[in-house]
């Protein structure tokens, strides 16, 4: 077996999938005998610990960039990963609606930011955000939960109104970069695990 057979086999286990999983990116990967795999499977186990995060909070992340990422995989293990870490059924449902919500928000805020016209900026967005109101995980989680899809998904407009929130509600920055650097590695590693 080589070596990248072998790191292949290890990330697939750690993510509750067959050894025998394969799809293009995996069967590239492991033909050219990629040292990236060893990066891959390391910075995948750096989403699963923080020193600002619960293990629930990484797990709802993660579920919630996985869910906007379309990666049925990766949200299956964090779906589980939030499991195992106390999130309820209604955290679970209120990370897939925040990716859903913040999905529509990023595309409409980021053509109004783009457009710069003050027309744009008068006529009512129309989409509708009660869950913003009331989270079931709180405001400060949600607003962090937000910020990271906003990221993921590079509406400016949305980074900067959810970072500047989450300041205001006494977030630290270390905080806010964990959550942001864990939705960048689950959306690198959604892109060999798919």
């Amino acid at each position: 077996m080589s070596e990248s057979t072998e790191v292949i086999g290890e990330i697939l286990e750690s993510l509750g999938l067959a050894a025998d999983y394969r799809n293009v990116s995996i069967e590239l990967l492991e033909a050219g005998e990629s040292r990236y795999l060893r990066d891959l499977k390391l910075n995948h186990n750096s989403t699963l610990s923080s020193e600002f995060l619960s293990g629930k909070e990484i797990g709802l992340i993660g579920l919630s960039v996985a869910v906007n990422n379309a990666n049925k995989p990766l949200a299956d293990f964090y779906k589980a990963f939030a499991k195992e870490n106390e999130a309820s059924a209604e955290e679970i449902a209120e990370a897939v609606s925040c990716a859903s919500l913040l999905s529509s928000n990023n595309i409409f805020y980021r053509f109004r930011h783009f457009t710069q016209k003050e027309k744009y900026t008068q006529i009512p967005a129309r989409i509708r955000m009660q869950i913003m109101m009331k989270p079931v995980t709180g405001k400060e989680f949600f607003e962090l939960l937000s910020l990271a899809i906003s990221a993921v998904n590079g509406c400016e407009m949305c980074v900067n109104a959810h970072e500047d929130s989450l300041i205001k509600l006494g977030t630290t920055e270390e905080r806010i970069f964990d959550a942001v650097r864990i939705a960048s590695l689950v959306t690198a590693t959604g892109k060999v695990i798919y």
